[in-house]
């Protein structure tokens, strides 16, 4: 009879000892809890971490301290847990594969001596190549979404001092013995300076800080364009050629929501999926570079990075064409998947299906969609970062210079095609929208010509030729372009009629305090007014308007908008600015609004009623954003260090 096995809750020891047992000491970590959990702590076994390994995702992690991706000593952390874990699971006979959440970080003991070495063994999950070097596997084993990492390079000033990028483990005074917290296992970014060939080198004491944050920089931008490639692949495999999702809609939908997203992965890498890549037919025997893989072939090199500048620079002025297409499109695509997902139910459901996949981790499909626009933006100002901890007057900062150079215009490349694409799409649709009757026709489409602000007001009284007519109240709605202004009445959601319109430079706009009276017939003012007067309309006449808005900050932009023409350049210097840094991204939902990306700063110049008017440092766009999705920056120094840095890529850009 085969033996039967008794779990060891059920044996008869547990049973006796009851719910408090003792456990070897070995197993136990003793560290300071934290006040809060982090928010990728789980305190139970039900949630599964978002590791692509099934073996790893089917057992939590032991631990007494949720993790911190922010904490330096994260590293010791970590692999303390999972020494812990396999001790405990090695007498059960579980079958493991050796751990690869985070192989390159040498487990250090709490006394700085080190732990023995584990076994190497063949990594399974290195894109199916025999692992020749052991460089390399430490960011590809275990690839995370490049939506879940936070690129140390995008902050101009948070790596002021040696310890910027590594912070080395403090011990912590020991606390009692609490209950043992179960927790989802999550690797944090793996940094240069704790691979274990290079704390086996001892190369972090020979060479300056400045040259460490300046490997730290470029070995960051190698494992993050590594994490970009990984969910590119996601958003290929798993959306634009799922079948399921392809029957919802149209070709020319399908089209318009995926554009050449394929072409950007295979400028990455042959990577790309099957019939993708190098080999197809016709290309001949010319070599074909990627860029991953040409960045992976420098880092292989040599345990120092000798440079990655000219990498940048060949890529961004050669082969990153692909990104201008695909951002041109932007326009096409977020109308299209608007429509779809208010429109088509099938459609609908059957992305939520594909969301709720791991490979996915939970994340919706736009936000791999704007990765393309995010990672050609942040380019800039992690090359930025290796340019200026870069040795002046040498050829390695030449070529730095080069590579921003390069990739700042490829930005301003992208960011023209997708503006220009969207003014002329938006002047065609008012041309048939808007209706002049017997008002003389305005020829609205023009290359130089875009809408600056739409929306509904009140009209409450309006005086043409000395005559006050009321508006009790009625509806208008008014098209404000950058050199003239439309004022309509609605027909329906596609049509609207023109009432009249005057170019702005005869338009003049003032704020109407409640406790002042408009012009005399007097009315019952509501909302929150303004007073605008066409000095000369459609038909060279004089008219004055009375509108109400329903919010200061509506009113605050209205005003705005229609002074845009009049507004004096700002001589305040921008260092003493007030600074915002997004911390939630934002989707710009109308014309004077500004689209904003995590980790954007903004320059704060008005604000009104929860929203703030604002310049988009990176660019110089200004718009409207909501004041909740922003927090105040308040070091003057890095205040003034993101202004120098801005406006050193933007001079390198038009140059």
């Amino acid at each position: 009879e085969p033996r039967r096995i008794v779990l060891s809750t059920d044996s008869p020891a547990a049973l006796k000892v009851g719910t408090q047992q003792l456990i070897p000491k070995s197993l136990a970590v003793s560290s300071k809890p934290k006040n809060s959990p982090s928010r990728h702590q789980s305190f139970g076994a039900s949630r599964e971490p978002l590791s692509p390994d099934p073996k790893r995702a089917a057992v939590p992690i032991l631990a007494l301290e949720a993790e911190d991706e922010d904490d330096g000593g994260g590293a010791l952390k970590r692999n303390l847990r999972n020494m812990s874990y396999r001790a405990a699971m090695k007498g059960l006979g579980a079958e493991l594969e050796p751990p690869k959440a985070a192989p390159s970080l040498k487990p250090v003991s709490e006394d700085g001596s080190a732990l023995p070495d584990r076994s190497p063994g063949r990594n399974k999950r290195t894109l199916g190549r025999k692992r020749v070097q052991k460089r390399g596997g430490s960011f590809k084993d275990q690839p995370r979404l490049y939506q879940e990492i936070r690129e140390r390079g995008l902050n101009s000033v948070s790596h002021e001092s040696d310890e910027d990028l590594l912070e080395e483990s403090v011990p912590e005074e020991p606390s009692p013995l609490g209950a043992i917290v179960v927790q989802s296992y999550r690797p944090a970014q793996v940094t240069w300076s704790q691979l274990p060939e290079v704390l086996e080198s001892g190369i972090l004491q020979r060479i300056s800080p400045e040259e460490r944050k300046r490997q730290e920089a470029m070995f960051e931008i190698i494992t993050s364009e590594y994490s970009y490639m990984h969910s590119l692949s996601i958003l290929v495999g798993h959306f634009k050629r799922s079948e399921e999702l392809r029957e919802t809609m149209t070709q020319t939908e399908h089209h318009h929501l995926f554009s050449n997203i394929s072409d950007i992965l295979t400028v990455s890498t042959r990577q790309a999926g099957p019939g993708r890549g190098p080999g197809r037919p016709g290309r001949g025997p010319r070599a074909v570079h990627f860029f991953f893989e040409d960045l992976e072939k420098r880092y292989q090199e040599h345990l120092l990075i000798s440079d990655i500048s000219d990498i940048v620079e060949e890529h961004a002025s050669k082969r990153f064409n692909p990104y201008i297409s695909y951002c041109s499109n932007e326009v096409y695509q977020q109308r299209t998947l608007d429509k779809l997902l208010t429109t088509n139910p099938l459609f609908k459901e059957t992305l939520k299906q594909i969301e709720r996949k791991p490979e996915c981790g939970g994340l919706p499909m736009i936000s791999f969609l704007i990765l393309p626009m995010q990672r050609v933006t942040r380019l800039p100002l992690l090359l930025d970062t290796v340019q200026q901890k870069t040795n002046a007057c040498t050829a390695a900062y030449e070529a730095a210079t080069r590579a921003v150079k390069a990739i700042s215009k490829l930005v301003k490349s992208c960011n023209e095609g997708a503006r220009a694409m969207e003014r002329t799409e938006q002047m065609y649709t008012l041309q048939k929208q808007l209706e002049f009757g017997k008002k003389k026709p305005f020829p609205l489409i023009s290359v130089s010509r875009w809408l600056l602000k739409r929306g509904e007001l009140h009209v409450l009284l309006s005086e043409e030729a000395g005559i006050f007519r009321r508006g009790a109240g009625r509806l208008c709605h008014l098209f404000l372009f950058n050199d003239v202004l439309i004022i309509t009445k609605k027909k329906s959601e596609e049509s609207y009629t023109v009432m009249n319109y005057a170019t702005l430079d005869q338009v003049t706009v003032e704020k109407v305090e409640s406790t002042d009276p408009p012009s005399p017939p007097p009315v019952k003012a509501g909302g929150y007014l303004l007073r605008v007067v066409l000095e000369k309309d459609s038909e060279g006449r004089r008219e004055e308007v009375v509108l109400s808005a329903e919010t200061l900050s509506d009113r605050a932009r209205w005003i705005a908008a229609l002074m845009h023409r009049e507004r004096k350049p700002d001589t305040t210097p921008k260092g003493d600015l007030s600074q915002v840094e997004i911390t939630r991204a934002y989707l710009a939902k109308e014309a004077d609004e500004l689209s904003l990306q995590q980790a954007d700063v903004v320059l704060v110049l008005g604000g009104e009623d929860g929203w703030c008017w604002g310049e988009r440092l990176r660019d110089g766009e200004r718009g409207w954003f909501p004041q909740a999705c922003a927090r105040p920056i308040t070091s003057r120094v890095a205040a003034e260090g993101n202004v120098r840095r801005m406006e050193r890529l933007r001079i390198e850009t038009d140059v």
